[in-house]
């Protein structure tokens, strides 16, 4: 779980605000608590990163048009949805929406705390793996195109002779690319390379 995460709670009930931000705050989460998905959107612009804890229904916008709104501005925050028992099926909605869980109240402190800290921590692994998959994509911008076109080789299971009758280059021009292939992609062999092409979502189909 990152370490600056900030759990976002939204819900219309002081009472219940206070509540959770104090079990939020016990449990050594960092917590910002807001009374309407209105006022959180209103100062989204000073949002740290971490997830958000919404109730479903609340005056205005409710947490479900919240998860929409979110999804409209490509806002990466896990949200995790409580819901009352009759409001199950928004709360399925929600999921298929793309939210991170719900919890039904009234819940147990520690499936809360399970919960957003499952959200917290598959977020930070998929932000990581995003990172890592950009920073391996701009390897592959700095490949020129007969590089990408004896790296496509590689890929296949082509050996370099079959790769030059392919492209009509000498194998000996091949060696010379796909030597700079393996140096530009950091590859310290082919078995790598493919590694780092699947990686970057470039493997062939």
């Amino acid at each position: 779980m990152p370490n600056n995460a900030v759990v976002h709670l939204i819900d219309d009930d002081e009472g219940v605000r206070q509540s959770l931000v104090f079990l939020l705050a016990t449990a050594g989460l960092a917590v910002r608590a807001y009374e309407s998905a209105t006022v959180f959107l209103e100062a989204f612009d000073t949002v740290q990163p971490g997830c958000i804890v919404s109730d479903v229904r609340m005056p205005g916008i409710s947490g479900l048009e919240l998860q929409r709104r979110l999804t409209e501005l490509k806002v990466d925050l896990p949200i995790i949805i409580m819901t009352g028992h009759a409001d199950v099926p928004l709360a399925v909605e929600a999921m298929k929406a793309g939210a991170a869980d719900f919890i039904e109240k009234p819940f147990d402190d520690e499936v809360l705390l399970a919960a957003i800290r499952a959200a917290l921590d598959e977020h930070d692994g998929a932000s990581r793996r995003n990172a890592e998959t950009a920073r391996l994509q701009a390897r592959l911008e700095t490949l020129s195109p007969r590089e990408r076109q004896v790296l496509e080789g590689l890929l296949t299971g082509h050996p370099n002779k079959t790769i030059a009758y392919d492209l009509g280059l000498s194998p000996r021009t091949v060696e010379i690319h796909r030597a700079n292939v393996m140096t530009k992609m950091a590859a310290s062999s082919l078995s790598d390379l493919i590694r780092i092409a699947i990686q970057a979502r470039v493997f062939p189909e």
